[in-house]
């Protein structure tokens, strides 16, 4: 796949390289063409001076035949106009946008542009480490209705099922950390200790998940 990264900065190159190394083409869009300095010697893709949001900067890299664009220059309105050309002007199928305003990420979410919010992002997994038994979000879906968030197994559950842990639509266990390594939570897998849960939770149903883990695996399947 092709993928165009506007932006060279520490994320953008790091991002272009890591692309180009999974095997796909790359181009790289920033106005500073000092930038490029910080890309590494390996990185053999493209390397074009001007904007994201100019369209004969865009063509340059190749935008036509581009599946996927990464906007993630250090200002907001310069990403978000960028994914919004990509998407809308250009139809590219994946687009993200790096924002730093938690309230703009969260109006663009709702618009259905996929936005990574740098500060609500670095605020929460600091707070998840700081509190371990707190729920986090750990990724909301473009439309905000669907969060997945980690919770620690519950002391009861350490030889169960941890479908028991499911309530229908509303929530459900989708995958579990275990010794530092991520796992799918497939049918049929027992809890063990010091498991990291991880439920697909609707919008509407994160207090309702919280309130049922902090009473337990028994109230936590109640609903069943």
């Amino acid at each position: 796949m092709h993928v165009i990264v506007v932006g060279c900065g520490r994320v953008g190159s790091e991002l272009a390289v890591r692309l180009q190394r999974e095997g796909h083409s790359v181009a790289v869009i920033d106005k500073n063409p000092n930038s490029f300095r910080r890309l590494a010697e390996e990185f053999s893709g493209q390397r074009v001076v001007g904007f994201g949001f100019d369209r004969d900067d865009l063509l340059s890299a190749g935008i036509e035949r581009a599946g996927a664009v990464a906007a993630v220059t250090s200002g907001d309105n310069t990403n978000i106009l960028s994914a919004r050309i990509a998407r809308e002007t250009f139809e590219v199928e994946r687009v993200v946008a790096r924002i730093y305003d938690p309230r703009r990420a969260a109006i663009y979410q709702r618009l259905g542009i996929p936005t990574v919010a740098t500060v609500s992002w670095t605020v929460d997994q600091v707070a998840r480490r700081l509190l371990p038994g707190e729920v986090g979000s750990a990724w909301t879906d473009p439309s905000g209705a669907v969060h997945l968030v980690e919770y620690p197994l519950p002391d009861d559950m350490c030889g169960r099922p941890l479908s028991e842990l499911a309530d229908g639509e509303r929530w459900r266990p989708v995958m579990v950390t275990r010794g530092g390594q991520g796992r799918v939570a497939a049918p049929g897998m027992i809890g063990q200790e010091g498991d990291i849960v991880h439920y697909a939770v609707r919008t509407a149903d994160l207090s309702a998940l919280s309130e049922r883990l902090s009473m337990g695996a028994g109230a936590a399947g109640a609903r069943q």
